[in-house]
């Protein structure tokens, strides 16, 4: 992988950094001593795999009690690494203060964590810290899965001035998940390349993941997904880290992992490749038109209904029909090959239509 950075200074002259791909990040949860953070980075630098390294400075933590970072002091530390392996670093700020001490000591690049980009005040604070202040920032989702809350702090940040912004997905918290420490919800950042397709935009599969066993493969589908790089956890004795053990893997390890993923590009220029592609393409149009006038025949289908059932003073929702769809529908799903999980967002959402549309009918004056 190409030299990504060697200074600040370097950042501020190349507007093409955040353009990087892939983007590799790594390094610990926790800054926690000068010989942990300089031997992890030190390990990571010597893989040949990592273009950027980070460290959790300042940890925003769910309970007090709980290790919150060792603060300003483990700067010095990421310098340190900075100056040995010529890699340049990252770290999350949450305070206008965060920013004035990263930027001391030779940050390269700031992230805006998920407790941080909820909230409008912190992240306008951070905004107006970085006026006039020439560095890339990243910033993570929400913790909860609100778009608004993601594009608003884009727009803060934009608002100063600042052309260098990326994003990072790193899962949302969804009551009752147990597959994910955060619900990667793809559909959120794929929506978020949509609205914005110049931003680059990396996953963090160490906090999507919570665990060390589903790294890879989130890995890899963000890949698949056309994602610009990974940030990934590390620490050269990740059992006894400090903050987030399960999630974190040896330098070795890591290098493993990325070896392990294949990338893919966005498209190609053979011609027999596009040609086919766009065969099939047409095939999807159409079937999904033919899908749209389906769903429409569906809907007057469902109003009639609710006209029979006002002149029947019947209710809308009838718990014992939606209970047969859902049970017909998941069978005839797997006989074609389609996923449990899939028809039951599909029929959630046709039936929450098929109330609106009969609700509309039956209260009309």
């Amino acid at each position: 992988m190409e030299q990504l950075l060697t200074s600040s200074a370097d950042a501020a002259e190349n507007p093409k950094f955040l353009k990087k791909k892939p983007l590799i990040i790594s390094g610990p949860c926790s800054a926690e001593t000068e010989e942990q953070l300089i031997a992890t980075c030190t390990q990571l630098a010597a893989t040949g795999k990592v273009d950027m390294l980070r460290a959790g400075i300042w940890k925003p933590r769910t309970k007090p009690g709980l290790f919150e970072g060792i603060g300003t002091k483990g700067l010095p530390w990421l310098q340190k690494a900075k100056q040995l392996t010529g890699l340049p670093t990252t770290v999350e700020v949450a305070t206008p203060k965060h920013v004035e001490d990263a930027l001391a000591f030779d940050v390269d690049v700031l992230w805006i964590g998920a407790r941080t980009t909820v909230n409008p005040f912190s992240v306008q604070a951070l905004a107006d810290a970085l006026r006039g202040v020439d560095i890339p920032v990243f910033i993570k989702n929400p913790v909860h899965p609100d778009l608004e809350l993601w594009m608003g702090a884009v727009e803060r940040l934009q608002k100063t001035g600042n052309q260098k912004i990326g994003l990072i997905h790193r899962g949302f918290a969804s009551y009752g998940n147990t597959e994910f420490r955060n619900a990667p919800m793809w559909h959120l950042p794929i929506e978020m390349k949509r609205r914005l397709p110049e931003l680059p935009i990396i996953c963090d599969p160490s906090h999507i993941c919570g665990n060390r066993t589903g790294l890879a493969a989130v890995a890899q589908k963000s890949i698949d997904l056309d994602f610009d790089g990974l940030m990934l956890e590390s620490h050269i004795d990740p059992d006894n880290a400090w903050s987030d053990a399960k999630q974190q893997v040896t330098p070795q390890r890591l290098a493993e992992l990325l070896d392990g993923l294949t990338w893919r590009h966005e498209t190609t220029d053979q011609q027999e490749f596009l040609n086919k592609l766009s065969q099939l393409r047409a095939q999807i149009n159409q079937l999904d038109e033919e899908i749209l006038h389906l769903l429409g025949r569906r809907m007057q289908v469902a109003e009639s209904i609710g006209s029979y059932k006002k002149e029947n003073n019947i209710t809308i929702l009838q718990a014992s029909r939606w209970n047969e769809i859902l049970e017909h529908g998941i069978q005839q799903g797997q006989r074609l090959g389609l996923t449990e999980d899939f028809i039951l967002k599909y029929f959630d959402a046709v039936h929450l239509e098929s109330i609106n549309r009969q609700n509309r009918v039956m209260n009309q004056k």
